[in-house]
């Protein structure tokens, strides 16, 4: 008799169960919101400014459909490395910042990367850090509040069941609230691991501005665009893959929008070239090209870039900074 009643309760206890999580909603995929604020043309770091040598090419008689692919390898080859590398350690950042400083031959390409890297740092500091930081807070305060209903449902749930259903009801709370504080611990220590590693680096940057022009001793931070770039996408929570794409698709459409401004064609067939399945291509050839390229080996493999962007400063008439 006592057997029966305990199935039913178990059987009861079981119903309750399934009707709870059939409830619960399912678990949200990964957002794609700062995925989409990278990859905006509105990111105000500056890329339209520059054609990377877009307009020293057409002065000199060269072709877009040679210049593009070429600015694209050459990119990949010389600046990929280094947004991998960020991502994979940021704690590194000052160091990659350093090589990149140092792989950088072509001054006014070296003058372009350091705008557009300080220009992102500042975007940094003004608007992603605080509103990770919120988010981060958020996170936490619905974690805790979830796990204080969880906490408070499961004494319920035992009080109404057997000694037996009970303390394993018990151990599988428990330990779903361990596994829950620990996320919303991983969740609020990453902002702050962020800001502490990006604020000691504009801290470097600040140094080395008011630092007299008349020492010799180089500046500790340049802020080339490329290992900031991979570091603020690791902290905005951008997998490897999607920093890469992003980094390379940003750079086509800053050549396609240079190419629309110069009158080498026109806005729709710019949308059709970045909508075609050969940049696509392209660019998932270029990222798997660099995938295990280490920092110390990147370097420019198109040196007719680097001509064709040192030459745009002596054009009689310009309309980029480069």
């Amino acid at each position: 008799m006592e057997e029966a009643a305990l199935q039913r309760q178990i059987a009861e206890l079981s119903a309750r169960l399934a009707r709870l999580r059939g409830a619960a909603p399912p678990p949200a995929p990964p957002s794609p919101h700062f995925l989409l604020l990278l990859a905006d043309s509105a990111l105000p770091i500056g890329s339209f400014a520059f054609s990377s040598g877009l307009e020293s090419c057409l002065a000199h008689a060269a072709a877009w459909p040679a210049f593009f692919p070429l600015s694209m390898a050459a990119l990949a080859s010389a600046a990929l490395p280094f947004v991998l590398a960020a991502h994979r350690r940021p704690c590194a950042l000052v160091a990659l910042d350093d090589e990149a400083d140092a792989a950088a031959v072509c001054a006014v390409a070296r003058r372009a990367s350091v705008a557009q890297g300080r220009a992102l740092l500042g975007v940094w500091e003004r608007s992603f850090a605080p509103a990770l930081r919120d988010s981060g807070a958020a996170s936490c305060s619905s974690s805790a509040a979830a796990s204080a209903t969880s906490s408070s449902s499961t004494t319920a749930s035992a009080t109404s069941s057997s000694s037996a259903a009970a303390s394993a009801t018990s151990s599988s709370s428990t330990t779903a609230s361990a596994a829950s504080s620990s996320s919303a611990a991983s969740s609020a220590s990453s902002p702050e691991a962020a800001a502490s590693i990006l604020a000691h680096f504009a801290a470097l940057l600040r140094d080395s501005s008011s630092a007299s022009a008349a020492d010799d001793v180089p500046p500790p931070v340049a802020a080339h665009l490329a290992p900031l770039f991979g570091a603020v996408c690791a902290f905005a929570g951008l997998d490897l893959r999607q920093a890469a794409y992003v980094f390379m698709l940003s750079h086509a459409k800053a050549l396609v929008s240079a190419a629309v401004r110069a009158s080498v064609f026109g806005p729709y067939h710019g949308h059709r070239l970045l909508a075609g399945h050969q940049l696509r291509h392209m660019i998932d050839a270029l990222v798997d090209r660099e995938w295990d390229t280490p920092s110390d080996e990147a370097g420019q493999s198109v040196p007719i870039m680097d001509l064709w962007v040192g030459r745009h400063e002596l054009l009689y008439s310009r309309i980029f900074n480069s």
